[in-house]
């Protein structure tokens, strides 16, 4: 599936690259709030370990919420549910914008978190239904290169206007991105109409049935190890940025320089990855953030940190997409909407692991300690990478078509 089709008269556009436009804007936004979320929280508590303990409760909730809404997105179209978080999306910004008090934005971050399980999971779904299995993988790759794209430019954006004019302008900023999204999203006439007429409503029906398989299992597992790494860039690395006393312009410089290796190499990677199969892409991508994290235990001068942070992201960018379409080249068609949102929750966990057990370890050490917990991490999925099938997409397609 290309992202163009030619006619006659010209080009249309793919269901695949009317989604890529749209999740760019979305990107953008969400680019210009993790840049400044941290630094947000920390000027209501001012304590880096609190911080990482509020965002690991949000990612409590989130957890809930996947297997809450299975039966929402299996009986419901996804393009409509997707337009519609984007819409209170907006809402959401907007009042956290001019909010004032710690326990309204505890709240309003309840209400963002649930918006996000509903936003991801209906979005991936529609990503999967427009892709073939031969493409998947490059078309994963290409979202996030997308995506990315705005990671590059959000940080920059954010850590820019935020000195000047303070972090309450860039949700006004965000809100606006995303409601000019939801309208794009509607003007360009996205479908998904993949709706199951059975839902699965039992939580612990769901979660029970997601585990049996080996497979799901192993992918679950190094999924989850890509967005444990995120909560060492965006959540704890700004904070010692600002401790160091660089200032919030700094967090911006490296969260953009953090997302450049995505943007250049993921597209690369991942249709790599349906060529000579999962397997080999995985080690490798596991295998180098576990190096530089572990230089970074070994260095005090917080240059050299960004630049192996910035490094490690070459890893990532193997990672990042190929999970996710590895993990739907495993299941079966019609257990997509039931799996996926479950499948999700293994951001998380992840999540929860990667903020909670720094949190900890910065009581009680200094904060270079938390590198080598980092470091460990990857280099346990690198050792689990090993465990996985080796599937590789042009083959599997071929197969298929005799």
């Amino acid at each position: 599936m290309g992202v163009l089709i030619s006619k006659q008269k010209g080009f249309v556009f793919t269901g695949i690259a009317r989604l890529a436009i749209v999740s760019f804007i979305v990107a953008l936004a969400f680019a210009l709030i993790d840049t400044i979320w941290a630094v947000y929280l920390d000027s209501f508590v001012n304590n880096i370990a609190i911080v990482g303990f509020i965002s690991a409760f949000l990612t409590l909730v989130s957890l809930l919420f996947y297997f809450i809404f299975i039966p929402l997105i299996e009986k419901s179209s996804k393009a409509k549910i997707y337009s519609y978080s984007l819409l209170f999306f907006s809402i959401t910004y907007t009042l956290f914008a001019i909010n004032t008090k710690f326990y309204f934005l505890i709240i309003l971050a309840f209400i963002a978190t649930i918006l996000q399980t509903i936003r991801t999971t209906s979005f991936g779904i529609m990503v999967r239904d427009k892709s073939s299995e031969k493409n998947l993988s490059r078309n994963e790759g290409l979202m996030y290169s997308f995506m990315n794209v705005a990671w590059v430019i959000g940080p920059l954006i954010a850590g820019l206007l935020s000195e000047k004019y303070g972090v309450n302008m860039i949700f006004v900023l965000s809100a606006i991105f995303i409601f000019i999204a939801f309208f794009m999203f509607k003007f360009l006439r996205i479908k998904d109409n993949n709706i199951k007429k059975k839902v699965h409503s039992k939580i612990f029906k769901n979660f029970k049935a997601f585990f049996k398989s080996k497979d799901r299992i192993l992918s679950y597992v190094l999924s989850g190890g890509v967005n444990l790494w995120w909560a060492l860039t965006y959540l704890f690395v700004p904070l010692l940025i600002i401790r160091e006393g660089l200032g919030i312009k700094w967090v911006g410089y490296f969260l953009f320089a953090v997302a450049v290796p995505l943007i250049m190499f993921q597209y690369i990677f991942s249709k790599l990855a349906g060529k000579v199969g999962f397997k080999k892409i995985f080690k490798i991508g596991f295998f180098i953030p576990f190096f530089f994290a572990l230089l970074c235990f070994f260095v005090g001068n917080i240059y050299l940190i960004m630049l192996f942070l910035v490094l490690a992201s070459i890893g990532l960018a193997m990672l990042e997409p190929t999970t996710e379409a590895y993990f739907f080249d495993i299941l079966k068609k019609d257990e997509e909407c039931r799996f996926y949102g479950p499948y999700n929750t293994t951001v998380g966990i992840n999540q929860l692991v990667g903020k909670i057990i720094p949190s900890v370890l910065l009581i009680f050490f200094p904060f270079k300690s938390i590198f080598l917990f980092f470091s460990f991490y990857m280099f346990i999925m690198f050792v689990i990478s090993f465990k996985m099938r080796n599937i590789i997409e042009s083959k599997k397609e071929g197969k298929r078509n005799k």
